[in-house]
This record gives C-alpha cells, structure tokens and sequence, in this order.
C-alpha cells in the first residue's frame, strides 16, 4: 500500500528515492504538520527571510515548507534543503496553491497582493501580516507582529527607537521563539561550490585577498551606492595598502558601469548576466565584500564572506551581519531617510568616509586570520 502522507510522494510518478512506495522505502517522510510562507518582494529581502528556516524546523519538527515568492527570487532560493516545495506568483502556481491545505501560514508580507493570495490559501492560522477586507489596511495577524508593524508605520521608531535587526523582529513577529542570531540560510550545491573554489584560484593569481565590491542597488533607493569617481579612488587605494585583488559584483544593470570604474584599473569584473546564483558563486569566492545596503549585501551575509557595509538614506540597526562584518554610517546628518529622491548637492553616499571603509577592509584581514588560526588549531588537535 503506498504510504501517500510521505513528503516525497506525488501520486503520479515514482519520487526516484526508492524502488517502492510502502512502509519499506528507507527515505519514507511523514511530515507532521505543512507550513506555508509567503515572501514576494525584493531578492534581498528573501534572501533575509531565510533566516526563519532553521527556526521553522527547530519549533516543528519534521515540517514540510512550501514557499511562495515573486519570480525571480525562487531562483535565489532553489534549491534549499529546507524547503520542500517552491511556488512563484505565476497563474500556474496560484491555481496549484489553491489545491493545497496548510496547518499554518506565515505571511511576511505588508501588502494587497498578499492578502488576496491569503484570501485563497487555505489555513488553519497564519502568522506575519494579513489585510482589512474592508479598508485594504496591512494588520498584524497576531499580537506578536505588533512591534514589527508599528516600526513600518512610525519614522520615529523605525529610525530612532528600534535597535533589533530585521531578523530578530520577523523571529519574534512570527512567534518562532528566542533570537538565537542564526544567519540567513541559503546553502549553495556541491557544484555550485566547487565552482566558486575554482573562481577564486583563477581570480586570486598571486594575490594573498580577494576584495569584492558590490557596485549596484535597485532604483528603489538609487543613493546606497557609491559614485564611479569613489569607486576608483576607492580601488586605487586598496590596492596600495593591501595585497589584493579587486573584484567588481553587481547584476545586469551594472555591466556599463562595472566597465567605467575598472577602466585602466588593475580589476576583475564579474560575470553579471548569469543570474542571482552566479551571483552567489561569485560572492563566495570573496574574502571581504564592500556594500551599500543592497541584494550584494545580503549576498555577503548569506555567504558568511566579512562584510564592510555602510549606510546612508536605510537603517544600519535593521542588519545583522552575525559577527562577520562592519557598518559604516554616512556622515550626512539627514541619515537615514529612506527617501527615494533627494534634491541636495552633497548626497548621502559622499559623506562616506573612505578610510573607515579602509579600516573596515583591515578588520576583515584580520578577521579571516582569526578564523585560518582557529581552524589550524582545530586541525592540530584533531590530529
């Protein structure tokens, strides 16, 4: 009799794991409860998300997770050993989330389109956010969501008053116990791996670091990134204080760009058209990655690299770099804002100071050292 409560069971084609599909197959999974969570928006703020991964699995045991988010994001996250199930926002994959029933619903998301997604998913209780019927207004599904949303509707809170990063507040809003500042968890494949290892050899060529910086950001705010003029500079300098080679990360959108800052310049620029894995594989074969708050940071974050990240119009208190990294604030005295236009002759991102960014370079170093010491002795104790 086939055992159809197995999370690898479809009930239309054999799951590959075994020759059978009874009590006898050894990968047999029962999951004891199904959790749906809802993530849309920006890669970056996905990626985030991932952070509630080992949390989901440690408050319940042997759940099965779907995950529904906005194309291209599902690509940021597939593949994920802790999720079992992907789903984007497509016609295709709305229609098959309404055959499905969930014991639970964690919604992250403060807006009309996942209510209306919400309205169809069927479900016993939902965390996170949902929406007023009536009026269209995001409301906070439990009292545990409070704090989180009423740092999204007060500027006096969400500049000023919040300390907690975004991680903790989406643990606590989401009922999933104590913070334990576990990291984002987006693990690259075995291929995936050795493919980043193989760019390093090839990037390193004599150098004793490898330096990334994340030249780009979306245009939702366009200020967290440096001009092309501190770019250069910026090179120039690291590569007169350290011994190393500097890579240029970003995405489709800064091909033209990575080109004008690399000009002349002893650099490497990444491949920026081979999507947001790519993007990964190359962030890893990093060992310090420079950003402003964008995707390219929370790429470094998620690939444990030290990460130097400054901030200008966001707030530096929402990220948790895990004791791998330094934020740098702007000097300017409106920071942060989080305004999409800004009018003045001296912006944001030139009242960076370029010698914190240096030292932040310098912590790096000996940061890696710390870890090569640590492993060493590891190593010499295990022997």
């Amino acid at each position: 009799m086939a055992v159809t409560s197995c999370r690898y069971f479809t009930g239309y084609k054999p799951c590959g794991k075994s020759e059978t599909c009874d009590q006898l197959c050894p990968s047999i999974s029962i999951p004891s409860i199904r959790l749906l969570v809802i993530s849309l928006e920006a890669m970056g703020s996905v990626l985030r998300s991932t952070v509630i991964l080992p949390s989901l699995k440690r408050k319940y045991p042997n759940c099965h997770i779907t995950w529904l988010t906005k194309k291209p994001s599902d690509r940021m996250i597939h593949p994920n050993p802790l999720i079992d199930r992907i789903f984007t926002t497509s016609a295709e994959d709305l229609l098959k989330l309404e055959a499905l029933e969930f014991d639970l619903t964690f919604c992250l998301e403060k807006s009309l389109e996942a209510g209306g997604i919400l309205n169809k998913v069927k479900t016993d209780l939902t965390y996170g956010f949902i929406i007023d019927r009536r009026t269209g207004a995001v409301l906070p599904a439990t009292k545990s969501a409070n704090e989180l949303w009423e740092i999204g509707i007060n500027d006096r809170k969400k500049f000023f008053e919040n300390t907690k990063p975004e991680a903790q507040l989406l643990t606590e809003a989401l009922e999933l116990g104590p913070y334990k500042s576990q990291s984002y968890f987006c693990p690259l494949t075995e291929g995936e791996q050795c493919e980043s290892e193989k760019t390093r050899g090839a990037w390193i060529q004599g150098y004793s670091l490898l330096v990334g910086i994340n030249t780009g950001c979306s245009d939702f705010i366009k200020y967290r990134r440096f001009s092309i003029e501190f770019q250069r500079k910026l090179i120039a300098e690291i590569k007169r204080k350290y011994n190393a080679q500097v890579v240029l990360l970003g995405g489709p959108e800064e091909t033209l760009k990575n080109q004008r800052i690399g000009y002349g310049l002893d650099v490497i620029e990444s491949p920026t058209d081979r999507g947001p894995r790519a993007g990964l594989v190359s962030t890893r074969a990093c060992d310090i990655v420079i950003s402003g708050d964008s995707l390219g940071m929370h790429m470094a974050i998620a690939m444990e690299r030290f990460t130097v990240a400054w901030f200008g119009p966001t707030c530096d208190q929402e990220i948790d770099l895990f004791g791998r990294g330094v934020k740098i604030r702007s000097e300017a005295s409106c920071c942060p804002c989080w305004k999409r236009l800004c009018q003045k002759s001296t912006m944001c991102y030139d009242l960076v100071s370029m010698d914190k960014v240096l030292d932040g370079i310098k912590k790096g170093i000996e940061w890696k050292d710390s870890i090569s010491s640590s492993r060493q002795r590891l190593s010499e104790i295990s022997f």
